[in-house]
């Protein structure tokens, strides 16, 4: 009782209470002292959850009212958030990665750390704090303050990455409940659904080769490239075709006997313009040996049409819509066209990153069902899955030999067979690092090549400017490519996606989707085409791996 007695009486005297204050003052200085003579006071040191939440709190408490609770005078239109992203991607992923989820070379070694932008505590924030954050910087940190970077509209920027912050995709894949009872539980409507609400983004749609891969030329007459009449080599009349399948690379003609349909003996060759025999080969793709070798024995909805139709049924043959419709990447509309709102749609695009690339590996890639066969039957395409759930439950992709060059890939692991981005990218840094199929395509269409968010090189140049921490590391693109700006040999796809996966025909060729550089002594090892000679068509690869060596910024094991 009496050391309580003697307590009260130290704090009831204001004189004393200050001495015992400023003794525990000083006892906290001098442990938080020792603290850091012990752990060092370096940014490579990681925050404890204590400094985390009194830094939080202290940015916090130092926004003004006023600025918290103002709102956003930016709405969300297609075309503010194209431009947010624009901004974010070169602005602020070289410490935030595209994601933002800050996990950067740069975002990983800052005191305190890069948050993460998706995380509760990040979007808790009001539009006004976040305003605030960006606009003004955080004092202490890495993070600079908007009003004062040079280019760009200061008073409007700001807002704009507001809005982009809040579509982040989360760091997992979004179940609310509400979605996932929704994808029981609704049904396929059909893409016109969606134009009522969506009918820019229809229009576009409409126009891409997604829409029309597959066309019954009896709603479209004009599907035909090519005159059949003048078909040598299997002929068939138009009575025959009841769909046109394909009009970039090639054109092939279905027949339907029973409930299925049946490829016809003759492609037409759209760049070589030219008729040419149909038919799989023996020891080419995996399913040949349980199929008769005559194409009316293998039926389409197997081998093709799960990939060109949305919710084809393996029992009934029957599907909800032909071509790749909204629905095939967005799940079943139904609840959603009833009650338009974000939590009863799947939106790839508010995925992580696995799971939102799967929404196009599902058909981008060559592989097989993990189960194989389903029924009976050998399925070229993944039965059973739907967006939002887990592809490798339904789908493992080829698996490349290294060292050997097979159907589906060269030595190196990089492929050469059509349809094969989702293995190339699979491999690729770019995916590692959190990067989307949709990052850099926009399926719903646009002017560019092969529904490109922007022209490829402004699209590269965007994360990878001259002088940018994700390369190159040179003052010019010029000095990097060691060719003229603005020619072939410094296009940034020219080298890191090469022409090297055949689309059937010959010289027919699409994108490497790996991103790697294949260098010219991989010719001469593994017959691998490297993008130098494929370009210098009269020089060896032994010419340019030479030339390679004495470029001065260059790393010379790079050439090996």
């Amino acid at each position: 009782m009496w050391r309580s007695d003697i307590f009260l009486r130290l704090v009831g005297d204001p004189l004393k209470s200050r001495a015992v204050f400023l003794i525990a003052l000083f006892l906290v200085v001098v442990m938080g002292s020792g603290f850091v003579l012990l752990r060092g006071f370096r940014a490579s040191s990681q925050p404890s959850r204590l400094e985390t939440f009194v830094a939080r709190g202290v940015r916090n408490f130092a926004i003004p009212h006023s600025a918290r609770t103002t709102k956003n005078p930016l709405e969300a239109t297609p075309e503010i958030l194209q431009s947010a992203r624009d901004l974010f991607l070169t602005r602020c992923s070289p410490c935030h990665g595209t994601d933002g989820s800050g996990a950067t070379a740069l975002g990983r070694h800052l005191y305190p750390r890069v948050p993460d932008l998706r995380s509760a505590p990040t979007q808790r924030l009001t539009d006004g704090q976040l305003h605030y954050i960006i606009e003004h910087g955080v004092q202490l940190t890495g993070m600079p303050a908007w009003n004062t970077l040079q280019g760009g509209d200061p008073e409007r920027d700001p807002w704009q990455l507001v809005l982009y912050v809040r579509r982040l995709p989360g760091s997992s894949t979004p179940q609310h409940p509400q979605l996932t009872a929704t994808s029981t539980s609704a049904r396929y409507v059909g893409s016109a659904a969606c134009a009522k609400c969506h009918a820019q983004l229809y229009d576009r749609w409409k126009k891409t080769p997604m829409a029309n891969v597959v066309r019954d030329p009896r709603e479209h007459p004009d599907a035909f490239l090519a005159d059949l009449s003048g078909n040598r080599v299997a002929p068939f009349t138009k009575e025959q075709v009841s769909f046109v399948y394909g009009s970039l690379w090639k054109q092939r003609y279905f027949t339907k006997i029973g409930d299925d349909y049946y490829p016809l003996g003759a492609q037409w060759e759209v760049k070589n313009k030219k008729w040419s025999k149909y038919h799989v080969a023996d020891n080419t793709d995996w399913w040949v040996p349980y199929y008769p070798t005559e194409n009316s024995g293998r039926p389409t909805g197997p081998l093709c049409d799960g990939c060109h139709s949305v919710d084809y049924n393996i029992h009934t043959h029957q599907v909800a819509e032909w071509n790749v419709g909204c629905e095939r990447c967005h799940g079943p509309g139904s609840e959603h066209v009833a009650r338009p709102t974000r939590t009863n749609i799947h939106n790839p695009a508010a995925m992580n990153y696995v799971a939102a690339s799967d929404t196009c590996i599902q058909c981008h890639s060559q592989g097989r069902p993990p189960t194989d066969p389903i029924e009976g039957k050998h399925y070229d395409w993944p039965v059973g899955y739907n967006v939002g759930g887990n592809l490798r439950d339904c789908w493992k992709l080829e698996v490349p030999s290294l060292g050997q060059t097979d159907f589906y890939y060269f030595a190196d692991g990089t492929a050469h067979k059509n349809r094969m981005q989702g293995n190339d990218f699979v491999q690729s840094v770019m995916y590692t690092r959190g990067i989307t199929c949709f990052d850099c395509h926009d399926v719903h269409g646009t002017d560019n090549y092969a529904q490109l968010r922007k022209p490829a090189q402004q699209l590269c140049l965007d994360c990878h400017g001259p002088q940018s921490p994700n390369g190159p590391r040179t003052a010019t693109l010029a000095e990097h490519t060691h060719h003229k700006e603005g020619s072939a040999g410094s296009s940034c796809i020219a080298c890191h996606m090469p022409q090297i996966a055949t689309e059937g025909p010959p010289n027919t060729f699409v994108r490497s989707h790996n991103f790697k550089f294949i260098p010219p002594s991989s010719t001469t090892k593994y017959k691998i085409p490297n993008p130098c000679t494929s370009c210098h068509t009269n020089k060896s690869p032994e010419w340019a791996a030479d030339a390679m060596r004495h470029w001065p910024e260059r790393s010379p094991w790079r050439a090996l």
